[in-house]
This record gives C-alpha cells, sequence and structure tokens, in this order.
C-alpha cells in the first residue's frame, strides 16, 4: 500500500488550533479556513450525544445535515495526528458534492485521496515490516481486559488501522465486522477520548454478541446504536448494561 519514495518528503504540518470563546458548544477551536469553509475542531463527544450519534472524525454540511455549509468539523481526539489526512478527505469530498455527485461517488473519491496521502506517511512499514504481510498484533497498544469467555478487548492504534487495514475504521470494531480483527478480539481506537470509551465498548461488545448468535450486521448495529444512544443520555445505567454484555 505504501510507495517508496526516491526524493525527499516535504511534510506539510496543519496550523496551530486556535481556541475560541465566542462560540458555544460543540466548537472548541478554529485549524483553518480554505478560502470561505471554516475548518473547525469540535467536542466529539457531544455532538454524538446531542446531535448525531454516527458522527464519526469529521463531517461536513453534505455528510451531516446539522453542520453549517460553510463549514468543516474535526473531532477532538485523543490523539490528534491524523488531521491532515481528515482534512484533505473532508475536502474532496465536500468539493465533489458541491458539484453534484452522490455522497458514495464522492467518498469513494476522497477515500482514495486520502488513502494515497497515507501511502507516503510510513505507516505500512510499522505494521508489515520488510515484505511481510500485515500484522495484526502491531496495531495493538494495550490489553484493557480479557473477558471470561476468553475475547480480549484491545485499545489499538487507530492511526495505523485506518492506514494499513481500513481507510473508514472509526471507534471500534470486532471480528464479525471486520475480517482483519483476529477471532476473539474487541478493537477500541486509541482516539476515543476517555469520557467515551465506554459508550464505545458497550456498542462493540453488544453488536458482537448479536451477531455471535447470528443476528445481521445492520440489525445488530442499529440496535447497539440505538441503546449506545440511551446510555450516553444516561450514563448511569452503562455499568449494568456492560455487566450484561459480559464486563465483569
Amino acid at each position: 500500500m505504501a510507495a517508496k519514495k526516491t526524493r525527499a518528503r516535504v511534510v506539510r504540518r496543519v496550523p496551530k488550533a486556535v481556541p475560541t470563546t465566542s462560540r458555544k458548544p460543540p466548537y472548541v477551536a478554529c485549524v483553518r479556513h480554505r478560502g470561505p469553509v471554516g475548518i473547525w475542531l469540535v467536542d466529539g463527544a457531544y455532538v454524538r450525544k446531542n446531535i448525531d450519534e454516527e458522527f464519526s472524525n469529521f463531517g461536513h454540511h453534505f455528510s451531516v445535515s446539522e453542520i453549517p455549509r460553510d463549514e468543516i468539523w474535526l473531532d477532538k481526539e485523543a490523539d490528534p495526528d491524523e488531521q491532515r489526512f481528515f482534512i484533505r478527505h473532508a475536502l474532496e469530498e465536500r468539493r465533489l458534492m458541491l458539484q453534484g455527485k452522490s455522497y458514495d461517488v464522492a467518498r469513494l473519491a476522497a477515500c482514495a485521496a486520502e488513502r494515497r496521502m497515507r501511502a507516503k506517511s510510513g505507516d505500512l512499514q510499522k505494521v508489515a515490516p520488510g515484505k511481510s504481510l500485515p500484522d495484526p498484533s502491531r496495531v495493538h497498544v494495550r490489553l484493557w481486559k480479557t473477558l471470561p469467555s476468553g475475547v480480549q478487548v484491545w485499545i489499538v492504534k487507530g492511526r495505523l488501522v485506518r492506514s494499513v487495514f481500513d481507510i473508514e475504521f472509526t471507534e471500534g470494531g470486532h471480528e464479525h465486522v471486520y475480517e482483519y480483527v483476529p477471532h476473539g478480539e474487541v478493537w477500541i481506537d486509541d482516539d476515543v477520548e476517555e469520557i467515551e470509551k465506554g459508550f464505545v465498548l458497550f456498542h462493540e461488545l453488544h453488536e458482537r454478541n448479536l451477531m455471535e448468535q447470528g443476528m445481521d450486521y445492520d440489525t445488530a448495529h442499529d440496535e447497539s446504536s440505538k441503546l449506545e444512544r440511551r446510555y450516553r443520555k444516561h450514563p448511569d445505567q452503562l455499568h449494568e448494561a456492560l455487566a450484561a454484555e459480559g464486563w465483569e
């Protein structure tokens, strides 16, 4: 996936975000402007609780209608080392949709543009050194917990997962959805902030348990999303819900 470079690579750093006190949540800071388009860091936890539970790493008006037309939102991640990739994707996707392209067409083109950037980052060599195949264990950051069932919950390096395995990996996953996740593992993205980890963990465990019983992905995902929204509104119920999914 990563291409060898024969000349020095110019590293373009994202300008330092400028905090704002003039806007209400979810706004955190302005990263930059690209013409009339403002690129904003936002509190993703607030967005997922109050605006759109499916908001992921970034979005724009044509992917999340609540986002103003002249803005792109970036989630304030625990490790903001992918901003340049997300900005490139969002700008390209938004540009194509402004031209009348469908979301699916624009998304695929934007994924290709983002993938080209990631191929130059050197991430592939961290997961597949030399000429070896990508090793999923190399994205592990730490073992969060082994459940009584034997299922292991791992915190993983989300950037490496997106650069090497799946550019659209977001928040978490398990083997019944992603073929690159080893059997008996649940992955939680290290970009998920601590305040949200429990909700993401519940979603993945609940979804996995339903699919283990034979439910299809779409139904299991919708059911898990509905319950995740409930527990975001009522966090006092989360501990008991996790215990019911085998988190002891």
